[in-house]
């Protein structure tokens, strides 16, 4: 019988599970058996493996991180590792392969695809940083983990009459602290994709608090602070300096990586999934599937590649007017 293959590969990202419970079973019904590739191209190269049924993948719908584990690969990049894991899926009959993970993965999934093995992507990344879809698996499971930290951190704040310079995730873009920022009240939003001046924060918040406010709240993408000397704690200490205000820096880190997927990361994984395996089913590869305007469609693997998505300035410039 023809085989569907699917790995996860990069960072996880929750909803991860429910989209290779949708490949499973979509591939199930469609009459095929389904093999997972564990730890990503590692287990493809070395022939890591395990066959799913329909029972393998009941109640992981709702669970965080995902079953097959997940790695990088830089062996993956060499093309007679792409041959070789090519000849592995040969030797497991294996009608095409999906990928749930980010651009790198994607990259990989287009040399399987020229070495002959037709291959669809699923974006799944917490950062949200593929160009051609508008979602990606995991986005809205961290930011609403993210703002319930900064909701949280936001009470001790008030209570001593702080600053808190909370970093999240995002290391190429900065969408989780634009939603996360604008939905926490932040007084500042600080992203790669809008330039960033301590002087202007300062004046903010020198302004805010002659109204009468005592607290504040900084959310800084990881992307921004990894290229400050000292990151998210220079900034704290920045602001204590030229304020006065006892500030402090938290980073909530992979914490935003995990707990069980929202509602819209477990519906969108299970379209998108079925999707995956609509697309073999009818031997059409070489795609990244998508949404769009809340519909779920699939792009050349290729020009997905090359796409780019335009920061939401609107956003921006809203949540720094409304935060006085």
């Amino acid at each position: 019988m023809d085989r569907i293959g699917v790995l996860t590969s990069g960072g996880d990202a929750p909803g991860m599970n429910a989209a290779i419970r949708a490949v499973t079973r979509a591939a199930i019904a469609k009459g095929y058996e389904v093999v997972g590739f564990l730890r990503g191209y590692n287990g493809l190269l070395n022939n890591k493996y395990m066959s799913l049924s329909a029972r393998d993948v009941s109640d992981i719908i709702h669970r965080g991180g995902t079953i097959l584990y997940t790695a990088r690969c830089l062996e993956f990049k060499e093309w007679d590792n792409v041959v070789k894991g090519k000849e592995n899926c040969d030797d497991l009959f294996l009608k095409g392969l999906v990928v749930i993970g980010g651009d790198g993965s994607f990259r990989g999934a287009l040399d399987l695809t020229k070495a002959g093995l037709p291959c669809i992507g699923i974006p799944g990344t917490i950062d949200n940083d593929i160009g051609c879809t508008d979602y990606t698996i995991g986005y809205d499971t961290a930011m609403n983990t993210a703002m319930e930290m900064v909701d949280k951190i936001r009470d001790t704040a008030q209570s001593h009459d702080r600053c808190s310079v909370i970093e999240v995730m995002g290391n190429k873009a900065g969408w989780i602290a634009l939603n996360v920022g604008t939905a926490v009240g932040a007084m500042a939003i600080v992203t790669m994709e809008a330039e960033y001046n301590i002087d202007e924060i300062v004046g903010k918040i020198k302004a805010t608090q002659a109204t009468g406010k005592q607290h504040f709240i900084i959310v800084v993408s990881e992307g921004v602070a990894a290229k400050i000397d000292g990151g998210s704690d220079y900034i704290a200490k920045q602001i204590t300096q030229k304020t006065g205000i006892e500030s402090r820096a938290t980073v909530l880190g992979h914490v935003q990586r995990g707990g069980n997927p929202t509602l819209r990361d477990r519906l969108v994984a299970t379209e998108m999934g079925y999707y995956a395996v609509d697309l073999l089913d009818k031997g059409i590869g070489q795609r990244v599937v998508g949404q769009k305007d809340g519909k779920v469609c699939d792009f050349g693997i290729v020009d997905a590649l090359q796409m780019t998505k335009p920061f939401d300035m609107n956003l921006y410039r809203i949540a720094d007017e409304i935060s006085l």
